[in-house]
């Protein structure tokens, strides 16, 4: 039987995520699911790619919209979310967004400990991204789509590969999924999965995921480690588009909750886009 032994979401992209036992799953993804970004005083996203040291944050969304922000050597912070405030441009990728900016004590603690000027900004309620892939849909600030599922059998021959090559195996949160899945006794079998119903959710399949160089930050120093794992993938798993894929996008076709013990039914397969 195929079951869900993995639930993570991640409150602020690029930061650390928050594992869960239960999820709410919107038509965005896993409830508080990128919902927030750091971004320069320009507006433009920051990302592990150039700041590793987002790796170090650790948010928590807590009751009443309050959101804490932990970081080695730093305070604590408590930020009580604006869902209000005037709207900003932001820019994820080279494509214009609005964000609602978290003000200066987001700002000033976020700066300190990413050692460049960085504000906190909030998905507006109105916001109405349509993400790319076979099924369109809807996300946050997500890199693209709404649900990032990967499972363990993958993992498990890409840290054989990385074992050939005396390298050190690596641990699911190197590839930042939402979902992680076991079961399947091939890898890269979530590759075929078209529509699947998990708890009381359903998703379509929208693409592979194209790994890029946050792979290679240790997400627990925040210290870059590559070329591994883009070195290795790109032996076995090159997309015909270019880069390496590991992991599958999702669309929620219908939300629900989802618990780390649901079965994963599929109900339709198509042919790997690999």
């Amino acid at each position: 039987m195929i079951r869900v032994v993995e639930l993570t979401y991640y409150p602020v992209k690029g930061c650390a995520g928050v594992p869960a036992e239960d999820a709410v799953l919107t038509p965005a993804g896993l409830a508080h699911d990128r919902s927030f970004m750091v971004v320069s005083e320009e507006g433009v996203f920051r990302s592990q790619r150039r700041d590793p040291r987002l790796a170090l944050i650790r948010p928590e969304v807590g009751a009443g919209g309050l959101l804490t922000l932990r970081a080695p050597g730093a305070e604590p912070v408590g930020i009580d979310v604006d869902t209000s405030a005037a709207r900003r441009e932001v820019d994820l990728f080279g494509k214009p967004y609005r964000g609602i900016d978290q003000g200066a004590t987001a700002a000033g603690w976020l700066s300190e400990v990413l050692g460049a000027p960085s504000r906190l900004v909030r998905v507006p309620p109105e916001h109405d991204r349509v993400t790319d892939g076979r099924t369109p849909g809807t996300s946050g600030y997500a890199d693209s789509c709404a649900l990032h599922l990967l499972s363990r059998s993958s993992l498990d021959l890409l840290n054989a590969r990385l074992a050939e090559r005396g390298a050190a195996p690596l641990p699911m949160n190197r590839f930042r999924p939402n979902l992680v899945v076991d079961g399947w006794d091939e890898p890269h079998v979530e590759d075929r999965a078209r529509r699947v119903v998990v708890g009381g959710a359903e998703l379509g399949y929208a693409k592979l995921a194209i790994r890029c160089a946050v792979t290679m930050v240790d997400q627990e120093s925040a210290a870059r480690d590559g070329p591994e794992p883009l070195r290795t993938l790109a032996g076995y798993r090159r997309a015909a588009e270019g880069g390496v894929a590991f992991g599958v996008k999702f669309a929620v076709l219908r939300p629900g909750k989802l618990s780390v013990g649901d079965e994963v039914v599929v109900g339709s397969w198509g042919v790997s886009e690999l």
